[in-house]
This record gives C-alpha cells, sequence and structure tokens, in this order.
C-alpha cells in the first residue's frame, strides 16, 4: 500500500501519527513537502527592480531559497522520525494542491489535516489547498483534525 502524508508545518504531527495507525508496516510511505516559490519570486523581483542596482550585491531570492529547502528538509527528519518506519521524503516546489494531488496521484491513501478555522467543525475548516486537494485526488483521502503545535527543534 502506498501512502502520502502531506507534511505542512503545525498540522504534521496528526498526518504523521494518523498514518503510522493506518498504513501496513510493510507498505509504502512518502512523507511530501511542498514549497511555496512565491517568497523567493517576490525577493527576486523587488531585487532586480532596486533602480537597476542588481549587480551591486547578492540575489536574496538565493538564500531564500536555500532556507525554505533547509527547512524542509528539518521538517521531513522529523516526520520521518516520528513515522519510525522507513519511509521517502519528498520535496516539491510550486503550488501546493497541484503538487499534492500530483504526487498523489498512484497513491492508495493521502493523509493530510484540517487547516482552516479550528474552532467550525463544517467547511471552513478546510483552508482553500486542502479543499482542492480533497476535491481533486484520485484516491482515498484521509482527513485528520489537527493537534496542538508542536515546538520547534532547538537547531530552529
Amino acid at each position: 500500500m502506498a501512502v502520502v502524508v502531506w507534511i505542512v508545518e503545525g498540522t504534521w504531527t496528526a498526518c504523521v501519527d494518523a498514518a503510522r495507525a493506518q498504513a501496513p508496516r510493510d507498505g509504502r510511505t512518502v512523507l511530501l513537502h511542498v514549497t511555496s516559490p512565491d517568497p523567493a519570486a517576490v525577493a527576486r523581483g523587488a531585487y532586480a527592480s532596486l533602480l537597476g542596482r542588481a549587480h551591486l550585491g547578492r540575489d536574496p531570492a538565493d538564500r531564500l531559497e536555500h532556507l525554505a529547502a533547509a527547512s524542509a528538509g528539518d521538517l521531513l527528519a522529523r516526520a520521518a522520525e516520528r513515522l519510525a518506519r522507513p519511509s521517502t521524503r519528498v520535496t516539491r516546489t510550486g503550488r501546493a494542491e497541484h503538487e499534492v494531488v500530483a504526487a498523489a496521484g498512484d497513491a492508495e491513501l493521502l493523509v493530510c489535516a484540517r487547516d482552516g478555522d479550528r474552532a467550525d467543525p463544517g467547511p471552513r475548516s478546510l483552508g482553500p489547498a486542502t479543499r482542492f486537494v480533497v476535491d481533486h485526488a484520485l484516491c482515498p483521502v484521509l482527513l485528520v483534525w489537527p493537534g496542538p503545535p508542536v515546538p520547534p527543534s532547538r537547531g530552529s
């Protein structure tokens, strides 16, 4: 059984716990993190249009991309440690909802968390990206309530 677990800061622990409970030990588990290209693109555009002085220093978008990759790697490492079984870590860059649906294209289960208004158990408990994933995924979706936030690791 191939299980894809969408790893997002703030909700990943509930997703990993649900995957550990639902997926067979000998199945394939994919921990998926999606990084938005928007912050780096905005920084790059602002830097490039800084009165034509882009040659005076280093592009801050490169640093943002590096920080995003390091953060994603750390989050996936923490998720793999919590899962406590073999898994594959996948990082993608793009619109989260499209990347998650694509990554779960051949999965037998997709695990994700509610990410909207936690006080409202209705439709508002899903943010736009998660609503898109639930509506478009080609596999069953296990939608979990997130637990309390997990404090950042000491290195963060």
